[in-house]
């Protein structure tokens, strides 16, 4: 039976750290691929069991994810923009960072195909050939990690990331609304493949581009730092963050997925060498 998690939102979470309130809450700010995909509500309850915490999810982008953390106003952080947490644990904001899993991104879109990106490998090609063709193509245009990525792409494509348009239109959402709008409008997008397999059913949307090492999808889980923000529950991060990389728990995310799609959504990847 699915476990619906708790999803708290934003303000009321701040309110509650503003007062001080002392509670065995414990504030995680993660991508919306991780919720999307369904892994937290497989977790988070075994978290909870575990340890008599209670955590309550803010589920954004994973600039805004990080954002949270540098502030103070989560315990903890999952994300998957590799660039922007280094510099923030270079700049004194996080206090730790360890890798925990990954998969990849896909570049999506509809069977017609109008662009011809099938069976290609190269993903700036893509986006390049996506350009020069003026082919409807949604961004998440929310800072998050799937956001940073594509910026990247059109940055190496030697393109401007395209203001929104005709044919390039920012959603402002989360990965599952992005495929679906993606979808209403015959476009194109990149996802993780977490949550295009999870949504897959309700989409028409088909993978074009796969395979390119840029399109790795690499996830963190980091502690603030409790010198910048001293309201933070550290010892339940930190708690949270070690039941992310400890044995048991990566046993799970390595079998999550398998039962439905016959393969792993994300590969856990908890005390590897991390070159990200």
């Amino acid at each position: 039976m699915r476990v619906h998690t708790r999803w708290w939102v934003l303000g009321s979470c701040v309110a509650a750290l503003s007062l001080g309130r002392q509670t065995p809450d414990v504030i995680l700010a993660t991508t919306t691929s991780t919720r999307d995909a369904g892994l937290l509500d497989s977790l988070l309850p075994v978290f909870e069991r575990q340890t008599g915490y209670r955590v309550k999810v803010i589920a954004v982008g994973s600039g805004q994810a990080l954002e949270l953390g540098r502030r103070g106003d989560a315990d903890v952080v999952l994300s998957h923009a590799p660039d922007a947490e280094r510099a923030l644990v270079d700049s004194g904001y996080f206090v730790n960072r360890r890798l925990v899993m990954h998969n990849d991104f896909l570049i999506v879109g509809p069977a017609g195909d109008p662009a011809k990106l099938s069976g290609m490998t190269d993903a700036v090609a893509a986006l390049r050939r996506l350009a020069d063709q003026a082919q409807p193509f949604v961004s998440r245009g929310d800072q998050s990690g799937t956001h940073k990525l594509e910026q990247k792409l059109w940055r190496v494509a030697g393109i401007q990331p395209p203001n929104p348009g005709a044919w390039y239109i920012e959603a402002g959402h989360g990965m599952g609304e992005t495929l679906l709008m993606a979808d209403e409008k015959r476009a194109y997008t990149i996802s993780d493949r977490a949550t295009y397999l999870t949504w897959r059913n309700r989409l028409h949307l088909i993978p074009m581009v796969e395979g390119d090492t840029v399109l790795y999808n690499v996830y963190h889980v980091l502690e603030p730092n409790p010198r910048n923000a001293p309201r933070m529950n550290v010892a339940g991060g930190k708690a949270f963050a070690d039941f992310m990389v400890a044995r048991r728990t990566q046993v799970l995310i390595g079998a999550f997925g398998t039962a439905r799609f016959g393969r792993s959504l994300f590969i856990p990847d908890a005390g590897k060498p991390d070159r990200w």
